[in-house]
């Protein structure tokens, strides 16, 4: 099986996932309940997700946030820091090629760090498809932003933002339309999450939403 390096980028906390500050103000920053928790366990789900698929040689994190640095190497993953600091895709691109330098070359991917309901086999099966062509990626549930761009040859050319799908079709990237729930669901909201934990989360999306439960007044599916 062909083995791909994944890049996954994470923000500083103070400006992750603000979207979602409707769902945690109540929370305050103490642990275990916090909106930095939160942040930080849909990391830590998709990270481990990635790392038990077999078709992953490894992760590299790129991130200037510290805590999500500790976090993710404890998992196995590899992080880099965000050198271009001149937004998302550079730092995808940036990690790209570290990442390809570090395994000798090879096929390469960017895959959002918001996808708590990830399951190996799902990643497994869109690399593998993604395998096929030079490029492609797979579209969120919505259809219009992307979770995963995926280089087998070339440059990974990221175009993350609004109507990525569009874009990274528009650069030649071919959409993959695999049955990926848990792939395809990106948090962004509070009904994102929702959507998600229907799915099923991860481990640690699901210990921080029962822990704080009471407080945000969730009742987890």
């Amino acid at each position: 099986m062909q083995r791909w390096s994944v890049v996954v980028p994470a923000k500083r906390l103070v400006a992750a996932k603000t979207r979602l500050t409707p769902l945690t103000a109540t929370l305050g920053d103490a642990p275990p309940a916090g909106h930095r928790d939160l942040v930080l366990a849909l990391l830590a789900d998709t990270v481990a997700a990635a790392l038990a698929s077999p078709a992953v040689g490894g992760v590299l994190v790129v991130t200037d946030e510290p805590q999500a640095a500790a976090l993710v190497t404890g998992l196995g993953a590899r992080t880099v820091r965000d050198e271009p600091d001149a937004g998302l895709n550079a730092a995808l691109a940036h990690g790209a090629r570290r990442a390809r330098a570090a395994a000798a070359g090879g096929p390469v991917a960017a895959l959002s760090s918001d996808l708590p309901a990830l399951r190996p086999a799902e990643l497994t099966e869109a690399l593998q498809a993604a395998g096929a062509v030079p490029r492609a990626f797979v579209a969120d549930e919505l259809g219009s932003g992307t979770t995963l761009l995926a280089a087998r040859d070339g440059e990974l050319d990221p175009r993350f933002g609004r109507g990525s799908a569009a874009a990274h079709a528009a650069g030649g990237a071919v959409p993959l339309t695999g049955d990926w729930p848990g792939l395809r669901q990106d948090v962004d909201t509070p009904a994102d999450l929702q959507a998600a934990c229907w799915i099923g989360a991860g481990p640690r999306t699901t210990a921080f939403l029962r822990s704080a439960a009471e407080s945000i007044s969730w009742t987890p599916p």
